[in-house]
């Protein structure tokens, strides 16, 4: 689990964790608000959300 791994990163090494994740597709849940870096990767997005009515 990851998240937000991209904080205080320059592009050299975001650029290298793209590559990484690419080559090697290891299953991760990464928690992350860049759209680019997930398209980048290939990330499937999921949504989560509360359910709030209880009947």
């Amino acid at each position: 689990m990851w998240d937000e791994p991209l904080n205080y990163l320059d592009i050299n090494n975001r650029k290298q964790i793209e590559q990484l994740i690419t080559k090697y597709k290891p299953t991760m849940l990464i928690i992350e608000h860049d759209s680019q870096f997930l398209s980048n990767i290939g990330a499937e997005v999921l949504e989560l959300r509360t359910i709030t009515n209880f009947n």
